[in-house]
């Protein structure tokens, strides 16, 4: 299979847009932006992190292009960029909740303990 220019492009495109997700923090703002547009403070306290913190994490879904900002007198006020991102996001968190599902219905093993080894004569 040959791959084209624009195909790997693409792919490319997919792997920046993955990348900006693997935060956490950045996975809660996306969330929490679902229902509308908010302040960067009521974000920061929405899922807990210092003002500081929860702007540098809206800066890159910016630059993702993942959300926008508008300025509403001396309020930044966000909002998504790409709503169906979060379509995406529930997509994995479905998979999460299966996997954490699955283990807890394991049987949970002990861990082998290393026995001391016997002394040699």
């Amino acid at each position: 299979m040959t791959i084209t220019a624009d195909a790997f492009e693409r792919y490319r495109m997919h792997a920046d847009v993955c990348k900006v997700l693997t935060d956490p923090k950045r996975l809660m703002l996306l969330d929490s932006l679902r229902a509308g547009e908010r302040s960067v403070g009521d974000l920061a306290d929405a899922i807990g992190v210092a003002l500081p913190n929860a702007s540098q994490h809206l800066a890159v879904l910016r630059g993702a292009g993942l959300v926008d900002g508008r300025r509403s007198g001396t309020t930044i006020l966000y909002r998504l960029a790409e709503p169906a991102i979060v379509e995406a996001c529930d997509v994995i968190h479905a998979i999460v909740e299966r996997r954490l599902a699955m283990h807890a219905s394991l049987p949970v093993t002990p861990a082998p303990v290393a026995m001391p080894a016997a002394p040699q004569r």
